[in-house]
């Protein structure tokens, strides 16, 4: 029996405008009423999840979780508590930061614990992020001096063009010794987490905290940075709109889209 359901939310969860559908709404609190444990698990930070969790029924809630920052951050969603937290050491931020700011067709995204702060974004960003209902503070700094003393979670870079986002991962690898995971999200995003911090370590983390094995565990994502959780999970699970890499490596790939009400096909498939 599947006791933990860890899902990612853009391109998954959620629809192309932001949307949850109420079949999926039903469908999730059908799995809360019967004991079923739905997490989001997400590039997020858990502060912008706060109306999702509203309609889904958890927010505020103890015993109910966030996996939020692609795995750097898990919080109880009761007054959200950190329960587990992985930081970007500083000087590795600065880094990324300054290569960025040298291609001045990408857009940057600097997540604190609770904050996200985000360097000249395009329109088409501006209109996503209007979408997502996600909350920032503007940011034209030359470097990250102002967060010597803040815990950074993650820093993003954002470009439409896969093949902008694909050689900026390779001069920042060249680049930065330290090691990092890199993932890529949304088709719009490369992301720049602690090296070993990803979404599948962080499931893994909060199933062991609850008690739960890797095989009660149900994994639902579409792009790169949810294949650690897909893989981890004792039933990964891709949405129809997966990328390749994905689905090739789900254990079952839902007909729907995540325009097409993926977790009520699960919930009717499984439970």
């Amino acid at each position: 029996m599947y006791k933990l359901i860890v899902s990612d939310l853009d391109e998954t969860l959620l629809r192309d405008d932001g949307s949850v559908s109420q079949q999926d709404l039903q469908s999730i609190q059908k799995l809360t009423a019967q004991g079923v444990k739905f997490v989001p698990n997400s590039g997020r930070g858990f502060a912008s999840m706060q109306s999702l969790l509203q309609k889904i029924g958890t927010v505020n809630q103890d015993g109910q979780y966030v996996i939020s920052y692609n795995g750097g951050v898990i919080v109880n969603n009761y007054q959200n508590q950190v329960l587990v937290n992985h930081y970007l050491d500083w000087s590795i931020a600065n880094q990324l930061y300054l290569l960025a700011l040298q291609q001045p067709n990408l857009g940057i995204h600097v997540y604190t614990l609770n904050d996200v702060y985000i360097y000249k974004p395009s329109a088409d960003e501006l209109n996503y992020l209007k979408t997502r209902q996600v909350q920032y503070h503007d940011f034209d700094e030359p470097n990250l001096n102002q967060f010597k003393e803040t815990p950074i979670v993650k820093i993003i870079m954002e470009n439409t063009d896969r093949t902008q986002l694909a050689d900026f991962k390779t001069r920042a690898l060249a680049k930065v010794e330290t090691p990092l995971t890199v993932t890529f999200s949304s088709n719009r995003y490369v992301e720049f987490n602690p090296a070993g911090i990803d979404k599948g370590r962080a499931a893994l983390e909060l199933a062991a905290k609850l008690q739960i094995k890797p095989e009660e565990v149900i994994a639902i994502g579409d792009n790169s940075n949810d294949l650690s959780m897909i893989k981890a999970a004792g039933l990964g699970v891709s949405v129809q709109n997966g990328i390749p890499e994905v689905k090739k490596h789900a254990n079952l790939i839902l007909d729907a889209t995540n325009n097409e009400n993926p977790i009520t096909e699960l919930y009717q498939r499984l439970f």
